[in-house]
Parts: structure tokens; C-alpha cells; sequence
């Protein structure tokens, strides 16, 4: 009989994420948040069965989107698992700035870390990003360029660069299927929004 499969940290991880994104509708969608972290870890479940990458997964918003810090992420789930969700978080914006005035600044410093990140921060990325152009590709076909109103950037051409230079940084990961699926999506959805 094999040993059953250990999830505790990561079933402890979905239930914080649960929690922390309690009442919260992913943008646009009319569902409850949590859906694209708990796509994230099906995605990354895909790559590796390290329970603390599947955890970080599950909670790569709450630093970002919640009041939970990178503190209350470590005490609970250890300093690996905090770095990893730290590492998928946006800088916090400073006071009197807005998201859309420091969007382009944001991205390229999240853009800059990634390239240089280790490839466990790669696998948790890969699985919100996957996640997130999954949904960008069901929405284009459903809505066209009304999508990009949902967004604080409103060109189409400044999200072909973020995720054009994604699929850059992530090409490391060009042996899963979750790149392949997730560069496909890229140049399906950017193709068809910027005409080329």
C-alpha cells in the first residue's frame, strides 16, 4: 500500500489564502477571488509536487491584495514559502501614487526580478501568470477590446510588452506544459489585440 500523500502545509496554505481573500471578486469576473489562486496551484501541481511551491502558489496574492504581510506568510508557513510569495508581490505603491500613474515602473521592476529569480520563483509565477492569460483569452474572444477597461493600463500594447517580456523571463521553463500553453496564449490573444 503506498503512503498517503503528505498536504498538510498545503492544504493549511489554501485555507489561509480562503480566508484572506474571503468576500473578494476576481476583477471583472463576478466569481470569488480565490478561483485563480486555487487555478495557480492546479497549474504549478502540473510542474512539481513540492508542497511548499504548491503553498506559495495558493498564496501569491495575499501579500499583494490582502492586509497579510510577508511576516504573518513566514510565521506560518516558513521562510522558503514567505520568499516565494514575496518574490510573485508588486512593490507596495507609496502614498499619493496612483496604479495606473506607476504602472509601466512596476511591472519592469517585477519583470527585472524575474529574470535573474531562481526557478522555484519561476514554477509559482508561471502558474498566476498562466492563470491570468487564460482568462485574458476567454475574455478577448468573449469581449474584445472592452477587456482592457478592467484594467489600470488600458493599452493593449503595454500589456503585449508585460507579457511578451513574461515569456521572455519564464523561457527557462520551455519543458513544461505550462509555458508552452502559457507563450501560445501570448501571441494568440497579443496577435489578435494589436493587429501584429
Amino acid at each position: 500500500m503506498n503512503n498517503p500523500l503528505n498536504t498538510e502545509l498545503l492544504d493549511r496554505a489554501i485555507l489561509f489564502a480562503v480566508k484572506a481573500h474571503a468576500g473578494t471578486e476576481r476583477r471583472g469576473k463576478g466569481f470569488p477571488y480565490i478561483i485563480h489562486p486555487l487555478e495557480a496551484v492546479e497549474i504549478v501541481a502540473t510542474i512539481t509536487t513540492d508542497q511548499e511551491l504548491l503553498a506559495a502558489a495558493a498564496l501569491h496574492d495575499v501579500i499583494e491584495d490582502t492586509d497579510c504581510t510577508v511576516d504573518e506568510i513566514r510565521a506560518e508557513f516558513g521562510d522558503r514559502v514567505a520568499r516565494l510569495v514575496a518574490n510573485e508581490s508588486d512593490a507596495p505603491i507609496a502614498e499619493g501614487e496612483n496604479e495606473a500613474d506607476t504602472w509601466r515602473a512596476r511591472k519592469q521592476a517585477a519583470l527585472d526580478r524575474l529574470r535573474n529569480a531562481d526557478r522555484d520563483t519561476k514554477i509559482v509565477t508561471i502558474g498566476d501568470k498562466l492563470s491570468n492569460m487564460r482568462a485574458m483569452a476567454r475574455d478577448y474572444d468573449e469581449i474584445g477590446d472592452k477587456l482592457w477597461n478592467r484594467f489600470h493600463e488600458t493599452d493593449p500594447k503595454a500589456h503585449a510588452w508585460r507579457y511578451r517580456a513574461l515569456s521572455q523571463a519564464l523561457s527557462s521553463l520551455n519543458d513544461t506544459a505550462a509555458y508552452k500553453e502559457f507563450d501560445r496564449l501570448v501571441e494568440e490573444v497579443f496577435t489578435k489585440a494589436c493587429k501584429g
